[in-house]
């Protein structure tokens, strides 16, 4: 099946239409095998690409989707909220969050829109995880946060902590968050105070970008876990990263980050092109790709 793909992403003509992600890095990416996948499953010609664009040239990155006939694009770290002013229009659902991670073209228009909670929950609501008896702590305050957090709150969180690096950003957050949900217990901390917290939060979600290729710093040492806790990171590449690891050795349940990817990009597809996901076939050309740092 990989080999299929490898050799029809190559039939492109002047009549293909090109679809992409803006990130920077961007080389980390399963979105364009994903996606192009897709296309070539609903015999749609199309393909999807990634668009490496530094924080600096986002704006002209933008303007040059236009110039360029581009169909729609996914947006990922660090642009998810500030490509927001660039956009000629933003979803409700996105303003919300703050962050955009799905854009889309509507009568001529780029409609920024977020995909990321409803691709969060669904691997949640597979375990039956009761949200609403569980106190949530999320590490990063990102665009990805932003989504995640107000997918929980949505779902009947009654007590949700951010812990960020920057403080003022995970305050701005909460602050965000609680003109939304005033009757919820929502609390910033700094970074340095996530292992602390973690024992009173039964749900742990890494939406930092720490862990991708397999690298990075301990997030959170092996004493903040126990059987009761559900531990959850965003990062998909690799597979089980050390946080998952972590938690996994100490009995924690584990939800890995391709779930998310999946069904953030279903969500996004259907936007692009009102196709149904190959959501098993897509899950199973990825497999391969997930061990790889």
């Amino acid at each position: 099946m990989i080999a299929a793909i490898q050799e029809t992403s190559l039939l492109v003509s002047g009549t293909t239409r090109l679809y992409g992600i803006m990130g920077h890095p961007i080389s980390h990416s399963l979105s364009p095998l994903m996606h192009t996948y897709a296309f070539r499953h609903h015999k749609l010609d199309c393909v999807y690409m990634p668009f490496p664009v530094p924080p600096a040239q986002l704006c002209q990155a933008v303007a040059g989707v236009t110039a360029l006939g581009i169909g729609g694009f996914n947006v990922t770290i660090p642009h998810k909220e500030t490509i927001m002013p660039y956009l000629d229009e933003v979803t409700p659902e996105a303003q919300a969050i703050g962050a955009v991670n799905t854009v889309y073209l509507r009568e001529g228009r780029w409609v920024g829109h977020n995909t990321d909670g409803e691709g969060f929950l669904q691997p949640l609501q597979a375990l039956q995880i009761p949200l609403t008896e569980m106190a949530s702590l999320i590490l990063g305050a990102g665009g990805a946060a932003r989504a995640i957090a107000m997918a929980l709150l949505q779902r009947g969180c009654t007590r949700l902590t951010i812990a960020n690096r920057t403080y003022t950003r995970a305050e701005r957050l909460i602050g965000d968050l609680q003109a939304y949900f005033p009757q919820v217990s929502l609390h910033p901390v700094p970074f340095e105070r996530a292992a602390q917290e973690a024992s009173q939060h039964r749900l742990i979600v890494n939406a930092t970008s720490i862990g991708l290729h397999g690298h990075g710093e301990e997030l959170l040492p092996a004493e903040c876990f126990c059987s009761e806790h559900v531990a959850y990171d965003i990062v998909y590449r690799p597979l089980y990263t050390p946080f998952l690891q972590t938690a996994q050795r100490c009995g924690a349940t584990i939800i890995t980050g391709i779930d998310m990817l999946i069904g953030q990009g279903a969500a996004a597809f259907q936007l692009w092109t009102g196709q149904r996901f190959p959501t098993a076939e897509v899950r199973h050309i990825l497999q391969p790709f997930l061990t790889m740092a």
